[in-house]
């Protein structure tokens, strides 16, 4: 069945876009799309044209926004407005946006859109944005749980690295002792299979965390926009939830409740849990672990900070290289291969950010992480 267009919504308003023998032919399909397929007049500020699927994604009559384009400006989350509005200043010095941002239905409930959108211009001076937009919400709230329980493992994996390390050490330690006493050929070769069991189960450990770490830095960077304030608490938790066991005080503070940033969420998270798990490994039992957000004008900044034994000044200029020299086992003798800061510095980088450290023996170390804002 052909679906009827509104009044002013009809192939003649994009004549001066495109070629009037291909005009009806692309509303046409346009009508009959899932995705929300839009041209909206720079100059008059009015559609010109919006198919059938935006009043089942907005939840309005596309006559009305027609009449009053604000009502759609109404509908958007408060907290995404400035960040669109920048999105509509780049998209008008022609620079294409491929972004996600949130709706309020008029029930109250939340909805994400995805948005890809352009600039196109005539040579009689006229100049349009369009695109087309889809509500991902159900998607969104899919691949954020993904996300979420891939950060929480991976805390609980090093959680569990320093967990065990400690007491897999003292089986090590109690083994030599018993060696020396043990009188028996058999007493002896049983003590060694402890002992090398008790060394396996620690780098069993490390080596899965460092394999996840690694195929992680292999995959392509998928970038959405996220709270990052809310991304970081969520990988505290768990380590909090540890507190006891891992004998060490985690606090967390932010310059803002929220803090929206572009980023690989999976990789970027893993950057963290490494930069708290080194902490871990090198802060005496009862330190102090300190995780801080701060939005500059341009830039947000994410230091880690701890109160142990920091890092030798002779290692420090080589510390981001690969298999490094600064590679050292931890205070409990957790296993180190030496890639994890040359990974954290690429994914980093891959955000157009840098990170840097200060250090000081035996007074504590802090990393500063700084990313563009959008």
């Amino acid at each position: 069945m052909k679906r009827k267009l509104p009044k002013s919504q009809s192939s003649e308003d994009l004549a001066p876009f495109v070629n009037a023998q291909y005009a009806e032919f692309l509303v046409e399909m346009a009508q009959q799309a899932d995705q929300v397929i839009f041209v909206f007049d720079t100059n008059t500020k009015q559609f010109l044209y919006l198919n059938p699927s935006f009043e089942v994604v907005w939840q309005l009559t596309r006559e009305s926004i027609t009449a009053n384009p604000q009502k759609l400006v109404d509908r958007i989350h408060k907290d995404d407005i400035a960040f669109l509005t920048l999105a509509y200043k780049e998209l008008m010095d022609g620079t294409k946006q491929n972004t996600e941002f949130r709706i309020i239905h008029p029930d109250g409930s939340e909805g994400t859109i995805r948005l890809s959108a352009f600039l196109i211009k005539t040579k009689a001076g006229n100049s349009a944005i369009t695109g087309f937009a889809t509500e991902v919400t159900e998607y969104k709230k899919y691949s954020d749980t993904l996300k979420k329980y891939a950060a929480k493992k991976n805390s609980i994996l090093e959680i569990l690295s320093h967990d065990l390390a400690g007491p897999l050490g003292s089986i090590q330690g109690l083994v030599g002792v018993l060696e020396r006493r043990a009188e028996k050929k058999e007493d002896v070769e049983l003590l060694r299979i402890i002992e090398e069991t008790s060394k396996r189960g620690i780098i069993l450990i490390r080596d899965f965390v460092k394999q996840e770490f690694l195929e992680s830095a292999n995959v392509d960077l998928i970038k959405t926009r996220v709270d990052l304030v809310s991304k970081i608490k969520e990988v505290i938790e768990q380590y909090k939830y540890s507190e006891q066991s891992i004998a060490k005080t985690f606090h967390f503070d932010s310059s803002k409740e929220k803090i929206y940033v572009e980023i690989d969420h999976v990789k970027f998270m893993q950057v963290i849990n490494n930069l708290i798990s080194n902490a871990i490994k090198f802060t005496h039992d009862g330190g102090i672990i300190s995780i801080r957000l701060e939005e500059r004008k341009n830039t947000i900044i994410t230091s880690i900070q701890d109160n142990g034994i920091g890092i030798p000044e002779h290692v420090q200029e080589d510390l981001f290289e690969k298999f490094t020299k600064a590679r050292r086992p931890g205070i409990k003798g957790e296993p180190s291969v030496g890639l994890g800061m040359s990974i954290s510095k690429t994914i980093v980088e891959w955000h157009e950010g840098k990170i840097w450290f200060e250090s000081k023996e035996n007074k504590g170390t802090t990393f500063y992480i700084e990313i563009p804002r959008e």
